[in-house]
């Protein structure tokens, strides 16, 4: 493996931490692996959710995806009774038929914080992946 192998697009307020990285796999494909939370942490749970996936759809869009390519959702929030307004906010987001493998946990966060969303999304194969398949 090289260096190139993994692309790292570091957190705006701690490039010690990455937002997203992106695998490419040897022979074509990968993997994305994002982490988002709301701009505006002043909202409420279900406005909070939207945001951070609006976020999360700005990563995807950078990399060639869409919320299709989702395979894996992590839900952290800091309050699990918070989870019905979460479901419906997700709902509206994902495409029926879509949804990813996902868990929902509780946590504690830092203040104004109430939800925070980690994913991983395929990436699509190269072209010559997808003639010789």
């Amino acid at each position: 493996m090289t260096a190139t192998d993994i692309t790292r697009i570091p957190n705006k307020t701690l490039p010690t931490k990455s937002a997203v990285a992106i695998y490419h796999l040897p022979g074509g494909g990968g993997f994305l692996w994002a982490v988002a939370t709301s701009p505006d942490r002043t909202q409420d749970i279900r406005a909070q959710t939207l945001g951070a996936l609006g976020v999360l759809e700005v990563y995807l869009r950078d990399a060639g995806l869409d919320r299709t390519r989702i395979v894996k959702a992590e839900i952290v929030v800091t309050d699990h009774d918070n989870k019905p307004a979460f479901d419906e906010a997700w709902s509206s987001w994902m495409p029926a038929g879509y949804g990813p493998v996902r868990s929902f946990v509780q946590s504690v966060m830092p203040d104004g914080d109430l939800i925070e969303i980690i994913i991983t999304a395929a990436l699509l194969p190269t072209t010559s992946e997808q003639q010789a398949g």
